[in-house]
């Protein structure tokens, strides 16, 4: 485990977590599943980590499952243990990425495949580089979509996109990722990381308690009906009325200056 498949650097509240295995296109073993889960936890639960920025060192986001470490050099009459290694390490962090008050930005720079475009999906703004693109790869082995994939894709892109997009196995490009709604935005490779740091850092530095109400309502949005969203709003927003933040956006639009927002 002395290897660091996952790089983090702090940026005041802003935490950068990269894959880094480039060699292997950032696909993911079972060293770097088990430090993202935990480097993702740790800055998760951390209350001075305000927006995280989720990326790829190289020219890799990542290339989904690392498939001869999961099988080894023999693959016929293997079978690895996948449900343990999802419901262990992947499927609660992304939960915690959905759950959690922090927003969380992607940007995907090159390949988002397999579990990596699930990772990529989960986040809550998610940003692509011109040469970046997304792959659901499963049927090519066999196999069906992880990673959230399942939820995440149909609700972006609609149904028919989604069975296409999993059925055809065929790279999405960023130009057309962004048309349907899988990204937020599109830039040059050489400016993505800056902007994506940019925007990253806007949402670390803004009202953390505000964002992290909008995901819940989003999130309950799918399910409720009109009448019960409505509630989920006034509910929200009488105790968005009572932060700090608040108090501060308010006095700032008074006094005609740019609010010092502690996400409180």
């Amino acid at each position: 485990m002395n290897e660091q498949k996952i790089l983090l650097e702090r940026d005041g509240p802003l935490s950068i977590v990269k894959f880094n295995d480039p060699k292997h296109m950032n696909a993911v073993d079972s060293v770097m599943r088990q430090q993202f889960a935990a480097t993702m936890e740790q800055q998760l639960g951390d209350e001075n980590v305000r927006a995280i920025l989720l990326t790829g060192e190289g020219q890799s986001f990542c290339a989904g499952a690392n498939l001869k470490d999961m099988f080894g050099e023999q693959s016929r009459g293997v079978v690895p243990d996948v449900g343990m290694s999802l419901r262990t390490f992947l499927n609660p962090t992304l939960v915690r990425i959905r759950e959690s008050n922090k927003p969380v930005v992607a940007a995907v720079n090159g390949a988002a495949v397999g579990v990596g475009c699930g990772i990529a999906l989960s986040a809550d703004i998610v940003l692509v580089g011109r040469s970046g693109y997304f792959f659901q790869s499963f049927t090519r082995l066999g196999v069906v979509p992880d990673g959230g994939s399942s939820w995440t894709i149909p609700r972006l892109v609609g149904h028919g996109r989604a069975v296409a997009m999993m059925m055809l196995g065929e790279k999405i490009d960023a130009e057309t990722a962004v048309n349907w709604g899988l990204a937020y935005r599109m830039f040059e490779d050489a400016e993505l990381q800056k902007s994506a740091r940019a925007m990253a850092a806007r949402l670390a530095n803004g009202p953390t308690l505000a964002y992290g109400r909008i995901k819940d309502m989003l999130r309950k949005s799918i399910v409720n009906s009109f009448a019960q969203q409505l509630e989920v709003e006034v509910a929200n927003q009488v105790g968005a009325f009572s932060s700090s933040d608040c108090r501060e956006g308010i006095a700032a639009f008074v006094e005609k200056r740019e609010p010092a927002f502690r996400g409180l």
